[in-house]
């Protein structure tokens, strides 16, 4: 049950390091009304991680800071933001260890699937990231905003990686709630869906669904591995073995170093490791 060496991980969340935090998260700032998230927070869910990797860490070129981080670590390839210059550029010199994905806002309508396009059409676009308690305003998971979307993901044979359960960020949470997903995958059959960042607290029922739904999957991003809840522990070393999706938390809010070390500890049966680490995520981002 040791996690094994030499099997390639592929990192569902991973990024190169931000040159401003801050900055990176002004388009949450419209709805963030606590002192502490306001004016205190470089990182809007710091109370939580108290480790957050510093760009200043990376030295002057975050894209082989990056590399060299990835190759020490056993990490074959990313998936990475295909926004600002540095993202550019490891995706443009480096396409065989980066892979793009993107944010949308689904209030801009029609603009939100024409940047879908041309990120498919430019730089080979892998994945969506969706964060419903982000946009502003909020937009549930199951909202007709986002079904525009959901459709051209599907033509595109792109998955969505959605942002589920109680939001780090101190923003309201309904928008997020498990539940929702079971409309949004009874209506698209052909779309790919990877919960990230926990479920909680409705880990149980993001099991249910995933039994029941062939095309949802999840991702154990922004988690320690110590706190991947137990349901989904369970469930990948049982029926769930091909659903379970390794995603780190670098820069966001974890270094990889704990990550590895803890990972050590997770209690995966030996044939589930090569599916977690590498094998579930090839599959959803069509590497196979």
């Amino acid at each position: 049950m040791a996690m094994p060496s030499g099997i390639g991980i592929i990192d569902t969340m991973l990024d190169l390091p931000f040159d401003d935090v801050k900055s990176t998260y002004e388009f949450l700032a419209p709805q963030l009304r606590d002192k502490d998230s306001q004016e205190e927070f470089e990182f809007p869910v710091e109370y939580m991680f108290k480790q957050v990797p510093k760009a200043r860490d990376a030295g002057e070129d975050p894209v082989e800071h990056t590399l060299a981080l990835m190759d020490h670590f056993g990490i074959d390839k990313a998936l990475i933001g295909s926004g600002g210059d540095a993202s550019g550029r490891a995706l443009a010199n480096h396409p065989d260890r980066f892979l793009p994905s993107m944010g949308v806002e689904p209030n801009d309508g029609m603009k939100a699937v024409e940047s879908i396009v041309k990120a498919y059409e430019t730089v080979g676009l892998k994945a969506l990231a969706a964060f419903p308690a982000g946009c502003n305003p909020q937009v549930p998971i199951n909202d007709k905003r986002w079904y525009p979307i959901y459709a051209k993901c599907c033509e595109l044979n792109i998955p969505v990686f959605m942002c589920t359960g109680v939001p780090g960020p101190r923003v309201p949470m309904a928008c997020q709630k498990v539940e929702l997903l079971d409309e949004v995958c009874w209506f698209f059959p052909e779309l790919t869906i990877v919960m990230r960042h926990g479920a909680e607290p409705w880990e149980e029922l993001a099991v249910k669904l995933m039994l029941k739904w062939p095309n949802l999957y999840y991702s154990t991003s922004a988690f320690a591995p110590k706190y991947y809840p137990k349901a989904i522990i369970d469930y990948a070393n049982t029926r769930g073995a091909d659903k379970v999706i390794y995603g780190g938390y670098f820069p966001m809010g974890l270094p990889l170093d704990r990550i590895m070390r803890e990972l050590q500890d997770l209690p995966l049966k030996d044939e589930v490791w090569p599916k977690f680490l590498r094998d579930n995520a090839a599959k959803v981002l069509g590497l196979d």
